[in-house]
């Protein structure tokens, strides 16, 4: 564990979010492309840093891939992308299930309504061939999202983001009207999701044990 890394990194990450969440905002394309591959392997080897826990960094990296893929327009590499971001769902559902706290049954059907409603709304303007595969990703991030709850308000509410930041890109594939930059939005709620899970997963589950120091000392950082 080291904790002068793990802030240094932080601070990496979120100079590279402002980069790129500034370039959406002015229209730079490049900044963007520059800019969004590095977030994800900032905010993991800042996880690592902290010596949180391996299924969060495998998740970070998973939407990694996903964030590679997904700056391509081309279907296939929706579909891919898409997987690589469930596949990250599910180390995050494996990480949730250490948590003791209970869940309540009434967010359960909020999660459930909010499931229903979204692709019964999107399903008409969706491309055939991308139907199903949308309805299934839809149901594993719902349950992410509901799950990350379990930690307390902080995943809870990166669980929510990262919904609604997967429905924005959603509405655009389905031909909605979409705000202005609709991009900006889109990673303005990406980025504060996974940096959100990752303070949540490390404030609650905690951090692996740092070897004892010779002089019997300990440091730690804070997310």
């Amino acid at each position: 564990m080291s904790p002068r890394l793990a802030r240094v990194l932080l601070v990496c990450f979120g100079v590279a979010a402002a980069v790129d969440l500034g370039s959406l905002a002015a229209g730079l394309d490049a900044g963007h492309t520059l800019a969004k591959p590095l977030l994800m392997p900032l905010l993991a080897a800042h996880v690592g840093a902290r010596g949180g826990p391996r299924l969060l960094v495998v998740a970070l990296l998973l939407g990694w891939g996903g964030d590679l893929l997904l700056l391509s327009d081309a279907d296939p590499a929706f579909l891919a992308g898409m997987a690589s971001f469930a596949a990250g769902h599910v180390c995050y559902l494996a990480l949730f299930r250490r948590a003791p706290r209970a869940r309540g049954a009434r967010l359960a059907v909020v999660y459930a309504l909010a499931l229903t409603a979204t692709v019964a709304l999107l399903w008409p303007g969706l491309p055939a061939e991308l139907r199903v595969p949308v309805a299934g990703y839809s149901l594993l991030l719902t349950a992410m999202a509901y799950g990350a709850t379990r930690l307390g308000p902080v995943a809870g509410l990166g669980g929510a983001l990262f919904m609604l930041s997967d429905t924005l890109i959603a509405t655009g594939v389905a031909d909605w009207p979409q705000l202005p930059r609709p991009d900006f939005w889109i990673m303005l709620t990406y980025i504060a999701a996974q940096y959100l899970l990752a303070k949540g997963v490390l404030g609650t589950l905690g951090a692996r044990p740092a070897p004892t120091a010779a002089y019997g000392g300990t440091r730690s950082a804070t997310l």
